[in-house]
């Protein structure tokens, strides 16, 4: 195919607004793929992606089109995600593209993450086109949808804002033929030497890695001997081609091509996303710029549920091939053993990781509270140190000063909904910064505790506002807090796993809840297990576990009473001191504390 026949795009737009069915249109109309019976969603082909109904990871499909100027051309789609955790992956498919469908529901409008997948095209200098979905619903208002377009990029009005029904088929042909004219073809060499930016990449039992990439300049064929620029990984490759959407092999892959090759590295961390691939005799001078690489929000520990360490090393090495998002270290702990400590760029997908690695890999885990970074001085010590691990925090007597992290959040919100927001903002903690009207939206921006909004807050958004809501949160600063340490103990024993750092305003209350939702989920033992929860030093709540059954001390024996006591004082150090070696915590009790379920 020539160059100029080329086109790589991506189609981007909030959960639910039809990418995913979109894309199913387009692989129909141009033959790409069988379908059969009911079939829909074939991108949507992990078992997480089926189960919750959203795209989690970005998938990429070459269709062959025959424009109505009567030539061919290749079409290189690359599916996104649209929840708002997985925006990195938008960035890695919006990097790889030329231009991008924004696709709008014509029942629900420009909601959150159509604002943010628009910036991050725009901020990428991309063609954008704009296509308004389910205009034949009967609650379509596609004037609305139109007017907010208008409103979001007044260079709309100057384009065509495509009506389409992608479950039907309606006006699809119309967006095929805008891709065809408005977005340009890649601007490659093929004489230069290569250069193939690595956007994606999976792991296979017998061929090791598969890196997704973009040919920007020269030419790839099987057997060509390569290396990566950054991680200096020398490799002969045995196979190239294209995805269909299945693997398909071909002779060769040329400037501006989006394909794959297969490494045969066997090591998963040798291959990076965002790295560049170039020949080793004949090398490109500069590697691909790429893009910046994403930053955990939300951090917890993973450890083996009735496992080996070595396998849960293996699964997450694996994982994070094809999820380079998620940060990892090894770290012990006292009750859980060895496993690791990660970072993750959200609640959905902390549960993502959770569920891909019971699905895909066998390995059931026990997953800890999340929370997110501090940063703290000592008396002693004006340097600043960053902790993401609540009981890496020293001693409340050591401590000068706790910063927390504050995100600006812009909010838009139809008029009838701005108390109830207004309402959950300010229990965050939230600061108004600024009001303003922006036709039938008001804008509200807001410096809130990245602590109360990482877990639940844009779930409860879109409660409140029937998912009406746009959302955009961007880091800040760190301020200085009111911060303390809740930590729990449970039979006498800290347990590091139930640390938690909160504010002042909400320790007592959130100390207490904690203790009373253990008494339920910690497994009973033959005698009551006290649970405690501290701050400062000073004990706020504590509730006992109940036994499994009655103390044979207290049985009924015919015992003096000095006796009895005697014998209780001798069982009770035995029993808590073997206990406190060996308290386990399943994951009912972290699920129970956080809902994450």
């Amino acid at each position: 195919m020539k160059q100029e026949n080329i086109r790589n795009f991506s189609i981007v737009a909030h959960i639910d607004h039809g990418k995913s069915t979109l894309s199913d249109q387009i692989m129909k109309m141009t033959d790409t793929f069988s379908f059969r019976g009911n079939e829909e969603q074939v991108l949507d082909d992990m078992k997480v992606e089926q189960d919750h109904g959203v795209t989690v990871r970005s998938r990429t499909v070459r269709n062959i089109y025959r424009a109505t100027d009567g030539q061919e051309y290749e079409l290189n789609l690359i599916d996104t995600p649209g929840h708002v955790d997985f925006n990195y992956e938008v960035e890695k498919s919006v990097s790889a593209s030329d231009g991008v469908i924004l696709l709008v529901d014509a029942t629900k409008g420009v909601q959150a993450q159509t604002v943010a997948n628009y910036r991050i095209a725009k901020n990428n200098n991309l063609v954008i086109i704009p296509v308004i979905n389910k205009v034949d619903n009967q609650s379509a208002q596609v004037d609305m949808c139109e007017q907010q377009l208008y409103e979001l990029d007044e260079s709309f009005l100057e384009t065509d804002i495509i009506h389409i029904s992608a479950k039907t088929g309606l006006n699809v042909n119309e967006v095929l033929e805008a891709i065809v004219n408005r977005i340009p073809s890649p601007k490659g060499d093929e004489k230069k030497p290569l250069k193939a930016m690595i956007f994606d990449s999976h792991y296979d039992s017998y061929q090791g890695v598969v890196a997704y990439v973009k040919v920007i300049d020269g030419v790839i064929k099987a057997n060509d001997k390569l290396m990566s620029i950054n991680q200096k990984m020398k490799f002969e490759t045995p196979e190239v081609g294209i995805f269909s959407p299945q693997l398909l092999p071909l002779k060769e892959l040329k400037a501006g091509d989006i394909g794959y090759i297969i490494t045969g590295i066997k090591d998963p961390s040798d291959v990076r996303v965002g790295d560049t691939i170039t020949g080793q005799s004949r090398q490109t001078d500069r590697a691909v710029a790429g893009y910046k690489p994403a930053h955990s929000v939300v951090f917890a520990g993973i450890y083996p549920k009735d496992a080996d360490f070595d396998d849960l090393k293996v699964a997450m090495e694996k994982l994070k091939l094809n999820d380079s998002s998620i940060e990892f270290v090894e770290h012990v702990s006292n009750s859980l053993g060895p496993g690791y400590r990660c970072g993750f760029l959200g609640m959905f997908h902390l549960q993502i990781v959770r569920e891909r690695l019971i699905n895909e890999f066998s390995m059931p885990v026990i997953i800890t509270s999340p929370n997110v970074n501090y940063r703290y001085t000592l008396k002693n010590d004006d340097t600043l140190k960053t902790i993401n691990n609540p009981s890496d925090l020293p001693d409340f007597s050591l401590l000068n000063t706790i910063e927390e992290p504050f995100n600006k959040v812009v909010i838009e919100t139809p008029s009838e909904t701005v108390n109830d927001v207004m309402t959950l903002v300010s229990k965050s903690r939230g600061i108004l910064l600024d009001m303003d009207n922006t036709a039938q939206l008001v804008k509200m921006t807001y410096s809130v505790p990245l602590a109360e909004i990482a877990f639940n807050f844009f779930n409860q958004l879109k409660s409140i506002t029937h998912g009406f809501a746009t959302y955009d949160s961007q880091f800040m600063e760190y301020v200085e807090s009111d911060i303390v340490k809740i930590t729990i103990d449970v039979n006498y024993a800290p347990v590091d796993e139930l640390t938690f750092i909160v504010h002042r305003l909400n320790a007592e209350k959130l100390a207490q809840e904690i203790v009373h939702k253990l008494k339920y989920v910690i497994p009973r033992k033959l005698y009551p297990m006290p649970v405690q929860g501290y701050i400062e030093g000073r004990v706020v709540a504590r509730v006992d576990v109940p036994p499994l059954r009655k103390n044979a001390a207290v049985s009924g024996d015919k015992k003096s009473v000095s006796k009895k006591q005697a014998l209780l004082r001798r069982q009770s150090l035995n029993k808590r001191k073997s206990a406190s070696e060996s308290i386990q915590l399943p994951q009912s009790v972290f699920d129970a504390i956080l809902n994450i379920e």
